[in-house]
């Protein structure tokens, strides 16, 4: 999902959302599964993560609302998946918030990804 430098701004947003809330799946999915943490370096997913939110929260500063909601869901979802490999599938509340979390992710995603393809066609 490469960001072109001519992209116009609503399909870079979307773009940058998109690989935001990926990143922030695949954070969650690897606090419940040894297979995901290996098949993907802690370092290189929270370099991507970083980058990506530091990005997001750039283009967001013109809405100082949607800006701090993207914020405050990013730490959410981080401190949930903290206490998510600290405490492992012996808490079964964190559990179900890990999976609750990773389902709105997943629904915001899909929707994402069907706007910037219909932003994409309309490019052409």
């Amino acid at each position: 999902m490469a960001i072109h430098a001519s992209s116009p701004a609503h399909i870079e947003t979307t773009e940058t959302f998109v690989r935001l809330y990926v990143f922030l799946s695949q954070y969650l999915d690897r606090c419940r599964d040894e297979a995901a943490r290996r098949s993907f370096p802690e370092a290189e997913l929270q370099a991507h993560l970083s980058a990506t939110k530091a990005k997001m929260l750039d283009i967001m500063a013109v809405n100082r609302v949607v800006k701090d909601k993207v914020a405050q869901e990013c730490v959410r979802i981080l401190t949930l998946g903290e206490t998510c490999l600290k405490q492992g599938s012996a808490n079964a509340s964190v559990v179900e918030d890990v999976k609750r979390e990773r389902e709105i992710l997943q629904n915001k995603t899909i929707a994402l990804s069907d706007l910037l393809a219909v932003f994409r066609a309309a490019e052409n």
